[in-house]
């Protein structure tokens, strides 16, 4: 019989590498707090018309990358969330989370895209997002780029590894005059450009600013440019933004081609990029979304946010040498026989009650066998206990590291709080 394995592009994550995932949940969680953003956790299973309304039709999400499939039950269509801020505003429209109040919020967890998996794209991913709904901006845009910045030096990922793009999508008039101006533009070379871009003239044009065919982008470099359609309102938006990111000393570069691949931004948008990646360069982006409310069924409310996918963040600090570091057990606690693994039980409960981290050794097997896994556990010391420490209700304390028990000696007999103040003290 065959052995059942994951599907391709759905990862295990084994504990060989799922501690690098604490390591950087863990800074994720306090950076969020640091900032005043609430968790939320919605369903990674919405109606397909979610997605569809906020995402957009045209775009290669929907079109081509949703797990979409009919609920066997009642007929509705579901899709497995490709993305986390439409599942945000639809559960703050829902639950009447703005009423009287912005928020701010956040999520952690997997998105889902039938994407040809490669280096920085799989089809379960995951991301942490960040919310802030019922703030006009752009005052609360540029925090939101200043918080990306600070993860960066949480995490250790120097900044030369990142850089920031910044650019300008203006109102929905504002696209409305330009793309028309686009569409004109490029019917009048389409002969020039590659296969997806022709096929984007009638569906979604800006995208065709997104492609990564050097000669569409060659041809591009001529087009009409969407800062020329921007009205006035949108153009002093973004200088208040840029003034703000100069004022936190933030470096970046307009990029008048970035436009995002989902239809519910306007006006600012941003995308941290690496060049560790490939062609999947992108660890960390979002922008302004002030329209997304009104098209799930909401009331008109602004808002924002950024997503970054934790696989990115991970592969860039593997690239800029980063090194985290595994969670060890302080001890691995051995005893000679079932009788004295009966004393071994509050031995390793009273070390826990202490703060320590503690692997009870189980299975049986003799003491020479037990110490061979104590030493393989990565433990910086093995308690021992035998009768003779069942008796003194003591403790033998060897240390497996190299760390000094007692004046030389690597073996020690103490009192279990003995014991846990010499862990506790020991520089291993």
């Amino acid at each position: 019989m065959d052995k059942i394995q994951a599907i391709r592009g759905m990862n295990d994550i084994l504990p060989e590498e799922s501690y690098q995932w604490e390591w950087i949940e863990s800074r994720i969680r306090d950076w969020l707090a640091m900032f005043g953003y609430q968790n939320i956790r919605t369903p990674i299973l919405e109606s397909t018309d979610l997605f569809v309304r906020s995402i957009g039709t045209a775009t290669d999400i929907v079109e081509k990358e949703m797990y979409t499939f009919t609920d066997t039950l009642n007929g509705d269509s579901l899709t497995l969330r490709p993305e986390g801020t439409a599942s945000a505003v639809r559960a703050a429209i829902q639950h009447n989370m703005t009423y009287g109040n912005a928020r701010r919020l956040s999520y952690c967890g997997p998105m889902f895209r039938h994407e040809r998996p490669q280096k920085g794209r799989f089809r379960q991913f995951h991301q942490v997002g960040v919310e802030a709904l019922g703030f006009e901006g752009p005052d609360i845009d540029a925090e939101h780029v200043l918080m990306a910045s600070d993860l960066w030096r949480v995490l250790g990922i120097a900044g030369a590894a990142v850089r920031l793009e910044v650019n300008s999508l203006g109102s929905k008039d504002d696209r409305a005059k330009y793309r028309e101006a686009l569409v004109t533009y490029l019917k009048g070379s389409e002969e020039l450009l590659d296969e997806d871009s022709r096929r984007r003239i009638n569906t979604n044009p800006l995208r065709v600013l997104d492609s990564k065919n050097p000669d569409t982008q060659k041809l591009l470099s001529s087009a009409p440019k969407l800062m020329d359609f921007l009205s006035n309102e949108s153009i002093d938006k973004m200088e208040r933004f840029k003034l703000l990111l100069d004022n936190a000393s933030i470096e970046y570069e307009v990029n008048p081609n970035l436009v995002r691949g989902l239809d519910y931004y306007n006006d600012v948008v941003y995308e941290w990029k690496t060049d560790f990646l490939g062609a999947q360069g992108t660890i960390c982006a979002g922008g302004r979304y002030d329209i997304l409310a009104e098209q799930i069924g909401g009331k008109p409310m602004p808002a924002c946010g950024f997503a970054l996918g934790i696989e990115r963040v991970l592969a860039t600090l593997e690239s800029c040498g980063v090194v985290i570091p595994k969670t060890i057990p302080d001890v691995y606690v051995v005893s000679a026989d079932e009788k004295t693994q009966l004393y071994a039980w509050d031995v390793c409960r009273e070390l826990r009650d202490n703060g320590l981290k503690v692997i009870l050794h189980c299975g049986g097997g003799a003491l020479k066998s037990q110490m061979k896994k104590a030493d393989i556990s990565g433990a910086n010391f093995a308690i021992i206990i035998g009768d003779s420490e069942m008796t003194k209700k003591r403790v033998s304390l060897k240390s497996l590291r190299g760390a000094k028990v007692g004046k030389a000696e690597q073996q020690q007999e103490l009192s279990v709080i003995d014991a846990i103040r010499k862990v506790r003290e020991s520089d291993v």
